[in-house]
């Protein structure tokens, strides 16, 4: 049999000092915050890239507001030519899945063309997926930003108080996934080696082992609130309540 080809993504954002309303919107303003998460085989594979960037310009107000990064937090961070190599290792030949992706690859591209020795650019390098057009057609006429499509989709974003990259490209990375397959990838294996985190760079490496997981039974009374719960769910949905019908297959009395 032969082997399966890896398909990996990196689900990526970027926060910038603002936005030129009078023409392109990278021109004159820069990247600030890069996060990503890696998806290989549509499994998140808990491996992430996430930097702040110290900027040659100040952070405008207006964007201040949307990402709350300011220019005091950003004075000590380095500067996005001491980042792009390892930034272009994480992305290079990866599909790059990014929300209104032309807006984030504008910004990339112009970053990269500072750079004493310029790489390609991304479109070059990566296949862009622009998750914003494909939610566009999955869902015309209606809004499809991304708190909007976490509400349609049933995905928990209470935590995005403010714009983010990391948690950005993870609820993305959420949503992406949902989009395309209907549910969401867990991280790779069962079981991976130790925790990987190198304080030198911005690579991070989460691991999870499933041995020695406590699994607690219900009582029989939470058992019994349980399908008390299940009988009004189908009481209320007349007779559709996929669980109700579940727990009647297995011998469970509903009614």
């Amino acid at each position: 049999m032969s082997e399966q080809p890896i398909l990996r993504q990196v689900v990526l954002d970027t926060e910038t000092t603002g936005m030129n309303f009078n023409g392109a919107p990278h021109i004159g303003h820069n990247i600030i915050e890069i996060g990503a998460v890696e998806v290989i085989n549509r499994r998140l594979t808990g491996k992430t890239y996430h930097v702040y960037i110290k900027p040659p310009r100040e952070v405008e107000e207006e964007a201040i507001r949307v990402h709350g990064i300011t220019n005091e937090m950003l004075v000590d961070k380095p500067t996005f030519a001491e980042i792009a190599d390892e930034f272009l290792e994480f992305i290079k030949g990866a599909e790059l899945i990014i929300h209104n992706a032309p807006f984030d690859v504008g910004f990339i591209d112009h970053e990269f063309s500072f750079l004493a020795n310029p790489p390609d650019k991304v479109a070059e390098m990566c296949t862009v997926t622009d998750s914003l057009q494909l939610a566009r057609k999955m869902y015309p006429g209606k809004r499809n930003n991304l708190d909007a499509l976490c509400d349609r989709l049933g995905i928990d974003n209470s935590k995005r108080v403010l714009h983010g990259a990391l948690l950005d490209a993870e609820i993305l990375a959420d949503v992406f996934l949902m989009m395309t397959g209907g549910q969401i990838a867990l991280l790779a294996d069962e079981e991976t080696e130790t925790n990987a985190i190198d304080s030198d760079s911005h690579f991070v490496q989460t691991a999870i082992n499933s041995e020695g997981l406590i699994v607690l039974q219900p009582t029989e009374e939470e058992q019994q609130a349980h399908l008390d719960y299940l009988k009004l769910l189908d009481k209320k949905s007349k007779g559709n309540c996929l669980w109700a019908k579940i727990a009647t297959d297995d011998d469970t009395t509903i009614n």
